[in-house]
């Protein structure tokens, strides 16, 4: 095998398995940043020698015992403690297990265990991002909108602290659940969100990340098929994926939701997360997942009506900005009312928010640009278009608004 063929097939590995290897050494270990060094030294390992070996039945059971023995000859040249012994002597016991067959999927335990109440609250999203499901600092870091050495510092000061005698590497009591969910399904819903926007795939750090996060989210409901909110971000994650094949045409350009091919949309998929959208609204809690679901669920219904509903979109931001005036809502929201009242409508929502808050916000811009268009402000309308051209990642979208903008010059 040629080192590039090694290459794509160690990548691919990473892609589909780094979260659950990391969860299983982690968990085991009790050390969330040996057990991602020893995983890198494994793939490390892999690229030196599977041009010449050829790559192995089972490469991530392969990789699991290049990590572990990294972890174990660490632990021989320093002061071995009583924890990392046990962790030394539960691998060598299980060993057999995942060489055999298959390692167990510790990724739900690890979400809890980056959720701990001993965590900075503004850490554990991102912990969860990083750790389990693979992405790196500095795409974490545009996430949240800081510098990537300062996201890279705040994750290192994170994983120092899971390594704290009162952080327990286990999966907590049921009665420690609920407090720790919201983080967790924080963490999934932008994983999913991360990669819906590299649907495109120019970033192939988010590849597979949307159906990662749609396994995490199937997990979570699994193990907490009683919790409204577990489902409603099912539900808006099987609503939104149900577009996917839709959002670009066949030469890959971009296809606002107006325009999509309904025939492309998944019917099959708008039904489950229907169901799960039902379920959730029988236990009478609702919350911000379960309106987003539903703002999902009312586009979803062109697919059989024909017609979007935006009188109905708008009320549903407005109880979403109700419980959660995240600037995305905030803009959501306006962007129904002017589709439901009138762009002047719209555009009067957009101007009350602040603009320190938006000054980086593409959608903003973009909507700003649609609205100024409709209201025939077409110097304001290329400013705007101008702005949000300037602010997409993702070519396809970036060619869109170019030809937006080439409309009204």
């Amino acid at each position: 095998m040629s080192v590039r063929n090694a290459r794509q097939t160690i990548e691919q590995t990473v892609r589909d398995s780094y979260g659950r290897l990391v969860s299983f050494l982690a968990v085991r270990w009790r050390d969330l940043t040996a057990a991602e060094d020893a995983l890198a030294d494994a793939f490390l390992a892999a690229l030196e020698n599977w041009p010449a070996t050829g790559v192995p039945d089972k490469p991530e059971a392969w990789l699991l015992t290049v990590a572990r023995r990294r972890l174990i000859d660490g632990t021989r040249h320093a002061r071995v403690q009583a924890g990392a012994k046990q962790a030394l002597l539960t691998m060598a016991e299980d060993t057999h297990l995942w060489t055999e067959t298959s390692f167990p999927d510790e990724r739900l335990k690890m979400l809890f265990i980056c959720a701990h109440p001993g965590i900075d609250p503004a850490m554990r999203t991102p912990l969860m991002l990083q750790s389990v499901l693979g992405l790196d600092a500095a795409r974490i870091a545009s996430v949240f909108v800081v510098k990537p050495a300062t996201m890279g510092q705040r994750l290192t000061r994170a994983k120092a602290k899971l390594k704290s005698d009162d952080i327990r590497f286990d999966l907590p009591g049921q009665d420690e659940w609920p407090e720790r969910l919201h983080a967790v399904l924080e963490a999934i819903y932008a994983a999913y969100g991360s990669g819906w926007d590299g649907i495109a795939g120019e970033d192939s750090r988010r590849n597979g990340l949307s159906e990662e996060a749609i396994f995490m989210g199937r997990l979570i409901v699994r193990f907490m098929p009683e919790e409204p909110e577990a489902l409603g971000l099912l539900a808006f994650m099987l609503h939104c994926e149900a577009r996917r094949q839709s959002r670009r045409d066949e030469a890959g350009r971009y296809v606002p939701t107006s325009e999509q091919d309904l025939s492309l949309w998944s019917i099959g998929m708008i039904e489950e997360a229907e169901h799960h959208l039902h379920t959730a609204a029988q236990c009478n809690r609702i919350g911000r997942f379960q309106l987003e679901a539903a703002i999902q669920s009312v586009h979803a219904q062109r697919a059989w009506t024909g017609r979007t509903e935006w009188e109905e979109i708008a009320l549903l931001y407005e109880g979403l900005v109700g419980i959660a005036p995240t600037i995305g809502a905030i803009v959501g929201r306006a962007a129904a009312v002017a589709e439901a009242r009138g762009a002047e409508t719209g555009m009067a929502l957009l101007d009350e928010i602040p603009a320190d808050a938006v000054k980086s916000y593409q959608p903003y811009w973009a909507l700003s640009a649609h609205l100024f268009k409709r209201m025939k402000r077409f110097k304001e309308a290329s400013a705007a278009y101008s702005q949000a051209i300037g602010l997409s990642m993702d070519p396809s979208v970036r060619a869109f608004l170019e030809k937006q903008i080439m409309d009204i010059r």
